[in-house]
């Protein structure tokens, strides 16, 4: 960026470049963006931003971010308090709920553990999830984390924690998605899929 554009112009493409999938490059595009529109976008997203900065909070049952506490799912009288549905992060909640298909309660993890990041248990919700699972109206936690080493490793360790639990610990099917064709899924997609199968 040139030495013209000034201190506050870089600032904003220093933090947006921080921004998941933004490069520099594409933090500059949203800066000019924002800048060349700045009624109707830059005031109303300094405002959004200032607000979700105040009211914003993590839901002390659930982890999830909202507005009030305990969160809408939390406080919602017709969702199941006997399932609860574990994820990563507040993304794969709302994925969840965008199916409409899920009808329990959930717990974010916030994360994954990982040894290479120096993620323990202790820097996740694990003691949370444990005592909640160990309620007596819980009868099942469904493990809806991540196909990867850190989501697989993570599964494992919180089933050994749920072990004892009097709660059923299941996690989501995988294998071939609705429309894949076989020539272009991953071995390791197709591998699931064929120990996963079932009557048709």
């Amino acid at each position: 960026m040139a030495a013209s554009a000034g201190p506050e112009i870089e600032r904003l493409i220093s933090l947006l470049a921080k921004l998941p999938g933004m490069g520099p490059r594409s933090a500059r595009r949203a800066t000019l963006a924002l800048l060349k529109r700045r009624d109707q976008l830059l005031t109303p997203l300094a405002d959004a931003l200032s607000e979700a900065a105040a009211k914003v909070r993590a839901c002390s049952i659930c982890g999830a971010p909202d507005t009030r506490d305990p969160c809408a799912i939390c406080s919602d009288p017709a969702r199941d308090a006997a399932l609860i549905c574990v994820v990563e992060e507040a993304g794969a909640l709302w994925a969840m709920e965008r199916t409409g298909s899920y009808r329990g309660r959930y717990h974010v993890l916030g994360g994954l553990l990982s040894a290479l990041d120096g993620v323990g248990p202790e820097a996740l919700g694990v003691a949370p999830l444990v005592q909640r699972a160990s309620h007596r109206d819980v009868r099942e936690v469904i493990l809806a984390l991540p196909a990867t080493v850190d989501g697989q490793t993570t599964a494992h360790y919180l089933t050994d924690r749920l072990v004892q639990s009097d709660v059923s610990v299941t996690s989501l099917a995988r294998g071939v998605p609705v429309g894949g064709e076989l020539d272009w899924l991953d071995d390791g997609t197709i591998a699931q899929a064929l120990r996963a199968r079932r009557p048709a």
